[in-house]
């Protein structure tokens, strides 16, 4: 277990102290720019966000066939790592994060030069939440951490912004309840404090990210119809500017 210091805790999501050259990049499709404004919505690269059991792959697989898109989903079937990861946290966490950074920068990079656009289940900002509630939990040195963060703004530099982030609203203790549900085998140590830490960050980072990407926030607590949330994620897709919440 490592304690972190403070000052080597701090920490901005989205894109932490990187150029403004590449803050001002938009969503690159076939030699243009386009924000999330007037990028067409067959062009659209949504990203779906949210905690662990929120439901991102079924709204993600509803929200492409709804838009006419591609959907990629999170790495889990062929993360070698995975199961690691959860049985020795604090071993296997940096090389975890590093592996799911790796994956989603390809995932990402492919996304934006395919210049079709598509719907991605967690996109690759969120995975410094992890690395930020692994050390602050002492599941990983700071060391590591340090050198995370430091990975995640040189790849930052290269990358292209989404046109929005949808990010599901759930309580941490109904995650825990679905996660127990879907009995995935290795998700079974996942903890209600886990979860509950992972909450705070993405509050913050919901705050953060929006200054530079769009993001429509909607309460999932019940699902609800996917049909009605992707007609209303497609409505204010068009006039995201900045942190929205979405009433059903």
């Amino acid at each position: 277990m490592y304690e972190a210091p403070v000052a080597e805790r701090s920490f901005h999501y989205g894109f932490p102290r990187v150029s403004k050259s590449a803050m001002n990049l938009g969503v690159w499709y076939e030699g243009e720019t386009m924000d999330a404004k007037h990028a067409p919505l067959k062009k659209a690269f949504i990203g779906i966000a949210g905690l662990i059991g929120v439901g991102k792959s079924t709204l993600a697989k509803k929200l492409a066939d709804h838009m006419d898109l591609p959907v990629h989903y999170e790495p889990v079937k062929d993360n070698t790592y995975l199961e690691d990861f959860y049985q020795d946290t604090a071993r296997y966490s940096f090389a975890m994060q590093v592996y799911l950074l790796n994956r989603r920068f390809q995932q990402h990079q492919e996304i934006i030069w395919s210049g079709r656009g598509a719907v991605q289940d967690r996109t690759i900002y969120e995975d410094s939440i992890f690395a930020k509630v692994c050390v602050d939990m002492g599941l990983m040195h700071p060391r590591d951490y340090e050198t995370y963060i430091s990975l995640f703004e040189n790849l930052s530099n290269f990358m292209c912004r989404p046109s929005a982030i949808v990010y599901l609203d759930v309580a941490p203790d109904t995650c825990f309840k679905r996660i127990q549900m879907r009995a995935r085998g290795c998700e079974q140590g996942i903890t209600l404090e886990y979860l509950t830490r992972l909450h705070q960050e993405y509050e913050k980072f919901v705050v953060d990210i929006s200054r530079i990407i769009p993001v429509i926030r909607v309460g999932w607590e019940d699902f609800g119809e996917t049909e009605n949330i992707a007609d209303a994620i497609t409505r204010e897709y068009r006039e995201a500017t900045y942190l929205r919440d979405v009433k059903l």
